[in-house]
């Protein structure tokens, strides 16, 4: 009788070693998951900031006098590309920051390409027409990919929150992460019509 009982420990502890490993690892691997879904909304954010530089000297060719405006696309881009995260830094209000900055970029584009309106020329203008469409096309990426962070995120948030994987969770540190909260105008690329 006594055999059967170690038998049965043993048993137990092997089984609970191997899901305590089978739940440390599906952590890491989401976790990783995560870091790469916030990875390509900072490469899609980056993007939009790479073009940004092409459209404001297409617009000063022909819209020089729009100092205002052209200053306040510079300067938006400036603050946004300053507010850098790691996805281990991702806190509610860190996230609040990226996405003020973000949005004053995107306010500003808007501001650029309602300038654009008045110059026929530029409007016509194929170089500004591709960059337009560029940005355009660039703002639906970060849409998707914001989108797909906070699935990734969803899903993470979940497993960490689940009894009694939850134990292990918060043994080594696996805590919940921000979701990507922006406005309803945020998610809407801008739209100007020539």
């Amino acid at each position: 009788m006594k055999k059967w009982i170690w038998i049965a420990v043993a048993a137990v502890v092997v089984l609970g070693a191997f899901w305590f490993y089978r739940t440390y690892n599906g952590f890491v691997r989401m976790d990783e998951e995560v870091k790469t879904a916030w990875a390509q909304v900072e490469t899609q954010y980056q993007r939009r900031s790479d073009l940004i530089p092409n459209l404001v000297n297409t617009v000063k060719g022909y819209a020089a006098h729009e100092r205002e405006t052209l200053e306040g696309v510079v300067e938006a881009r400036a603050k946004a590309t300053s507010v850098n995260l790691s996805v281990d830094e991702l806190t509610p209000e860190t996230m609040a920051r990226f996405q003020q900055a973000q949005e004053g970029v995107r306010s500003a584009l808007g501001r650029l390409l309602v300038v654009a309106e008045r110059y026929p020329d530029l409007k016509a203008n194929q170089n500004f027409q591709e960059l337009q469409a560029q940005l355009e096309g660039t703002e639906n990426r970060i849409a998707v990919a914001r989108e797909r962070f906070n699935t990734t995120v969803r899903g993470y948030n979940v497993a960490v929150r689940r009894f009694p994987a939850v134990i292990v969770a918060r043994m080594f540190g696996f805590g919940e992460k921000p979701y990507f909260t922006a406005d309803a105008a945020a998610a809407q690329a801008p739209f100007v019509e020539f």
